[in-house]
């Protein structure tokens, strides 16, 4: 492993919460000074490469031992060391949201606007934050652990049920 944690976590002290190692090095990380942290990365340390970034819900989750709900997952690889880092930055449910890293890899766009139209997390600075996936009449975010399975009758999207009734078979 390349990369100096160490010299990591005491540049960033306030960001770096915990340091993971397995499948590859993992940095669990807050939300402030998450923008000089990143941009860090990208430009000092050859994390040129934003391969992903997505969200997950902790709803319930029995292993959680922290009070934030959501996470925004980043995987940044480097070409030259030939490493991947995941970064995981943890936004509390009563104030879902995160900066936008688009102004440094544009890749992020997409991600970000998917990642806001199924978790309801939004992004800061985002150049054009709209979902990317539902309809812009959809209510609610389908990937939160709390979304409804099954609709009411009543509940259920304006479109879709038109759909139903004019292909309803005729009998």
């Amino acid at each position: 492993m390349n990369l100096a944690v160490e010299e990591l976590q005491k540049k960033f002290p306030d960001v770096i919460r915990e340091v993971k190692k397995g499948d590859c090095l993992t940095l669990i990380c807050g939300r402030e000074g998450f923008l000089e942290f990143i941009e860090y990365l990208k430009d000092q340390k050859g994390f040129v490469y934003l391969i992903d970034l997505c969200g997950v819900d902790y709803l319930n989750y029995p292993a959680k031992n922290w009070e934030e709900r959501f996470e925004v997952v980043y995987h940044l690889y480097n070409f030259e060391a030939k490493e991947l880092l995941r970064i995981r930055v943890r936004v509390p449910e009563d104030d879902c949201w995160h900066y936008s890293v688009v102004k440094l890899w544009k890749t992020a766009d997409f991600f970000e606007r998917e990642c806001y139209d199924m978790f309801g997390i939004e992004f800061k600075g985002h150049p054009d934050l709209r979902r990317v996936l539902m309809p812009d009449d959809w209510k609610g975010y389908p990937l939160r652990k709390d979304y409804p399975l099954a609709l009411s009758e009543e509940e259920e999207w304006e479109v879709y049920k038109e759909l139903v009734k004019k292909n309803k078979p005729k009998r």
